[in-house]
């Protein structure tokens, strides 16, 4: 099953949006109450063609490259959530859309996360998928950075099959197809310029001015689910159990044998949970919707 096959059902999209100045390459599917699909640390939109064909047959989707990856643009300055938050927030404006459920994996719940505490008038619910920004390990850090520094600077297309099968339980999810796919956009001249920008989260003066306290966590008061894999290499069951307690009426749910992508390693599993979810959480009221 590739990417293309995955996404031929749909009437789908892939165009770029001017996002206050930034190129933004967005992956688009479906009508209804918009879903944005959020992407991790020097991931892309292809993260989820697993999930666009069950969304798309209710919502509005919209699966986006972040600021300086996949093939965004790449401004040259440290990413840090600040700026991710603000090109979020520029796309949606782009775009037409005044709010939106977010669905953010890893980075993406990072983001997700700062922008439903800091503009709650934009997010109507948020999935938080093995979602980061709330620890500052050194080990995992260093593994991030070291694993994509060591993939992008060298063209050795094996170091971006071990970064991609980094992050799930069965490396048969790391399939030959993602891994062309992170290799080109690992090589191109801006990525690689641009690497150490993309990467300054895993800096710990950087990535503790930018981490959600639990404090932050207890001002989210939209919908929320979270979803984690026990074998997640990037955090342990307790950083997720930890987001659950910190989000009044939160919902977690733990994936056995799942890496850090549960959207896609489980996608039968995941589709159905989020789906239910969302329909729930448009039932308790949403207001506002995509204009484009």
């Amino acid at each position: 099953m590739s990417i293309w096959t995955e996404l031929s059902p749909l009437d789908v999209s892939v165009s770029y949006v001017d996002a206050a100045g930034v190129r933004t390459r967005s992956l688009r599917a479906g009508s209804g109450e918009p879903v944005v699909f959020l992407h991790g640390t020097s991931g892309h939109l292809e993260a989820f063609t697993r999930n666009m064909s069950a969304h798309a047959a209710r919502y509005e989707c919209h699966a986006i490259d972040m600021l300086g990856h996949g093939y965004t643009g790449k401004p040259d300055y440290p990413y840090e959530i600040p700026r991710y938050a603000d090109h979020l927030l520029a796309y949606f404006d782009a775009v037409g859309i005044e709010r939106a459920h977010i669905v953010g994996e890893s980075l993406g719940g990072w983001v997700g996360g700062r922008v439903a505490i800091d503009h709650p008038d934009r997010v109507a619910s948020l999935q938080l998928l093995c979602a980061g920004g709330t620890v500052a390990n050194p080990e995992v850090m260093k593994r991030i950075r070291t694993s994509t520094r060591e993939a992008v600077l060298s063209d050795d297309v094996e170091l971006t099959r071990k970064r991609l099968r980094l992050l799930m339980a069965d490396p048969a999810d790391a399939t030959e197809e993602l891994v062309e796919v992170r290799h080109a956009i690992y090589h191109q001249p801006d990525f690689v310029a641009n690497v150490d920008n993309l990467l300054c989260l895993q800096d710990m003066e950087t990535r503790l001015r930018n981490i959600l306290q639990p404090d932050d966590l207890a001002r989210i008061s939209q919908p929320t689910l979270i979803v984690w894999g026990r074998k997640n290499p990037f955090g342990d069951v307790p950083e997720a159990t930890a987001m659950h307690e910190a989000i009044a009426g939160s919902q977690l749910e733990l994936f056995e044998e799942c890496g850090h992508w549960p959207q896609h390693e489980q996608a039968d599993r995941y589709n159905p949970l989020s789906l239910a979810f969302l329909d729930k959480s448009s039932a308790a009221g949403f207001a506002g919707k995509g204009r484009g």
